[in-house]
């Protein structure tokens, strides 16, 4: 039991002397490193109070230079301000100045006035003595003017206000006529600006149509099966289309003949299909007839409804655009009449524009102008009033019934847009080439002209020319004056206009010649 007491005991002493040991070298280590910190520390609050030092004396260095810059801009505002200030006293006294001298010089023209007003006084008193002798002495001139003439003051006064009167009427009238021709020079040139621009920016295709269609055939023996056994096919055909056939001695050919285009066109596309066919009996006819006839309805509607989406025209009732797609097959005075009312919607958008109207509205009017020239039924209105009631029929807008029934002056003018339907209506119409006119009718024009040129006094000789568009009125020298020429070819204008009806515009020339014959014997 000893030894292991023994150890025991030396094994306590060991440990114990190893913590003394551990504690001394613990002791020892933990002071090196206060001592190391104490001395870092105060390495570390040097470097600070340096920093601080080096801080502190860049922040009074910025301290000094800010208080110098603002220190110059305030002597640079007290400098400013001084300036504005003795600017403002310098402007007081020269205003103080120029009043003095105004005032002075008021002063002065003021006793100018004065004596101004005095001699204008004594000078009316003069006037008023020299008026009174004045106004005695006309009364004695009066007095022995009317013992000479044998005539009163009244009298007098009177012959000479006739007298003046008559030379004011013609002067009156003179310059009448020079404020017409200018206004006229002035609105035909902006007006001939504006229809000239139109013009050249629409080209539109003109035709000219016969009531006669010509069908060609293959050979001549096709002939006879269109005549059928005792003729009875041909009977068939014009009793089925309204047609009349003539069939000739012209080679391969037959012509359809009829005041009315889409009945022709029915005529011409139903012998065209029997043709083709071969079978041509009445049977047959009538068939191919009523099936062309309801397919040209269908074609006319197509026509139709493409024009108005080529202008550009929407919301268009359908029964206006079927009558459109109709006036393919119309013509007037030749001229076909859909592609007449073509033009004459590209014109109105044309001078609209130019004019800064309502295009749309312009365009709608002029394609619809003439929509009664096609109606389901004849009626007794003329075509402009009957296209009218047909508009407002079918809701169109008032300014478009109004254009379309006043393009012929057949209503009153109530909106803006009419006069120039009326315009681009004559346009289309007046196209060299565009329509052809029955010589009877131009005949009596001409004759027309001539006879109302004749109508009044002193007139001696009329004569039309240039195919009606000038007239040319010759007068007596000694019944008809220079004034009086310029009144009567007014009068005579102003009558024409009033009384005819013409394409395009007239020159009336009053021609007055005076003639000195003597003969020497």
């Amino acid at each position: 039991m000893e030894p292991i007491v023994l150890s025991i005991i030396i094994g306590a002493l060991s440990l114990i002397a190893g913590i003394v040991a551990g504690k001394f070298l613990f002791a020892k280590n933990t002071k090196k490193q206060v001592q190391e910190a104490e001395l870092q520390a105060q390495t570390i609050l040097k470097e600070a109070e340096l920093r601080a030092e080096n801080i502190k004396k860049e922040k009074q260095l910025e301290a000094k230079e800010k208080f110098v810059q603002l220190k110059a801009e305030h002597d640079k505002e007290v400098l400013d301000r001084n300036r504005k200030i003795n600017d403002a006293e310098n402007r007081i006294k020269q205003k103080e100045v120029s009043a003095n001298q105004k005032e002075i010089a008021l002063d002065k023209q003021l006793k100018e006035n004065e004596v101004i007003k005095e001699n204008l006084n004594r000078q009316i008193e003069v006037v008023n003595q020299k008026r009174t002798e004045l106004e005695k002495h006309q009364e004695e001139h009066i007095r022995r003017l009317e013992k000479i003439s044998n005539l009163t003051a009244e009298e007098a006064k009177a012959q000479l206000i006739e007298s003046l009167k008559h030379e004011a009427q013609t002067q009156a009238l003179s310059l009448q006529q020079e404020i017409i021709e200018d206004a006229k020079q002035k609105a035909n040139k902006e007006a001939r600006k504006i229809v000239i621009q139109t013009i050249q920016r629409t080209a539109a295709e003109q035709t000219i149509e016969n009531t006669v269609t010509v069908f060609n055939l293959e050979t001549d023996e096709i002939k006879g099966q269109i005549i059928g056994r005792e003729g009875r096919n041909i009977r068939a055909i014009e009793a089925a289309t309204g047609v009349d056939l003539i069939v000739d001695d012209t080679p391969e050919a037959i012509l359809l003949s009829s005041f009315d285009p889409l009945r022709r066109e029915v005529a011409r596309l139903s012998l065209q299909r029997l043709v083709a066919d071969g079978r041509i009996h009445p049977a047959r006819i009538e068939e191919v007839v009523d099936k062309t006839r309801r397919q040209l309805e269908e074609q006319v509607m197509e026509i139709g409804e493409r024009t108005v989406i080529e202008l550009g025209i929407h919301g268009l009732h359908k029964e206006l655009v079927r009558m459109v797609g109709r006036m393919r097959f119309r013509s007037s005075y030749g001229q076909n009449l859909l592609m007449h009312s073509r033009e004459t919607s590209n014109l109105c958008a044309v001078m609209a524009a130019e004019l800064g109207l309502n295009v749309k509205l312009a365009k709608r009017a002029g394609l619809l102008h003439d929509i009664g020239k096609v109606p389901d039924e004849e009626t007794e209105l003329s075509h402009a009033l009957l296209g009218a009631k047909l508009a407002e029929k079918y809701g169109e807008n008032p300014a478009v019934v109004n254009a379309i029934g006043a393009h012929h002056d057949e209503m009153e003018m109530q909106y803006v847009i009419s006069p120039i339907i009326q315009a681009c209506d004559a346009i289309s119409g007046a196209r060299p080439g565009a329509r052809r006119e029955m010589m009877q009718q131009y005949i009596q024009r001409i004759k027309d002209l001539e006879n109302l040129a004749q109508a009044y006094q002193g007139v001696e000789k009329a004569y039309a020319i240039q195919a009606g568009r000038e007239l040319r009125v010759i007068v007596e020298a000694d019944k008809v004056t220079d004034g009086d020429s310029d009144k009567l070819s007014f009068e005579i204008a102003q009558k024409i206009q009033t009384e005819m009806t013409y394409p395009g515009q007239i020159k009336v020339t009053v021609i007055r010649e005076k003639r000195a014959v003597n003969v020497a014997r």
